[in-house]
């Protein structure tokens, strides 16, 4: 289901980092292996073995590095959502400038299911897309929903076909590849400035994260997934 690990975060901040400096790259594509799944997030099974997401080249799981990356990184990415996306896979495409989907892809937060959250841009950034009601309702209820649903709601540009997917993600890559490249880096820019500010509070929560997911809260959360059961979360209610 292109769960990730560590190392899988450390691969894709290596692609971002060529892509950003290569000159004859002008738009990136985002996908997933396959045609179930774009990205279900991170690896619960790794982190119910381990603890965390495995081994990393730094020592360190960066998502928060990955998530920066993604906007810093001054050329258009289309996420090209190719099936689930979900819990941290979710965020990845809303970071993405463009999202294109295939018509069976599913969208979804998974966090509080699991003993887990994203609160920095995956929550803030967010409702900065889909207004607060509707981006509350996503992480409260971890419910999945439908491209069409995204695309009414504004966090899905197009809908096609899964056969017509990459195609469709070509043809829109070829417009903007038409478009003055010095335009479109100081545009994405302007779009991040208005959000950037969400940066600090994410760091915040990814340093509350790591505390958190060595409590027996997170821990329920992570044995729940890996049984197949439903998480006994209120004895931990205050």
């Amino acid at each position: 289901m292109n769960a990730f690990t560590a190392r899988t975060v450390d691969e894709l901040l290596a692609a971002f980092e060529r892509a950003a400096a290569d000159r004859a790259v002008g738009v990136v594509a985002l996908t997933g292996a396959g045609d179930r799944a774009f990205c279900a997030g991170g690896d619960q099974k790794q982190r119910q073995e381990t603890g965390d997401y495995g081994p990393s080249a730094t020592g360190r799981f960066q998502i928060e590095a990955l998530h920066r990356l993604i906007r810093a990184v001054p050329k258009p990415v289309i996420a090209a959502v190719n099936g689930l996306a979900v819990g941290g896979g979710h965020v990845l495409h809303v970071l993405c400038d463009l999202t294109i989907a295939a018509d069976h892809a599913r969208f979804g937060q998974a966090g509080p299911r699991v003993g887990s959250f994203d609160a920095g841009f995956g929550t803030a950034y967010l409702a900065r897309i889909l207004g607060e009601k509707r981006a509350r309702e996503l992480w409260y209820l971890c419910r999945l929903y439908d491209a069409a649903t995204m695309e009414r709601w504004g966090l899905v540009n197009k809908v096609v076909p899964l056969a017509e997917l990459r195609a469709e993600v070509r043809a829109w890559a070829d417009e903007i590849l038409a478009k003055s490249p010095t335009a479109l880096r100081v545009l994405k820019h302007s779009f991040n400035a208005d959000s950037e500010s969400i940066a600090g509070i994410g760091s915040l929560a990814f340093a509350t994260l790591e505390v958190f997911e060595e409590s027996d809260e997170a821990r329920e959360g992570v044995d729940a997934f890996a049984a197949r059961r439903p998480p006994d979360f209120g004895r931990f209610r205050r």
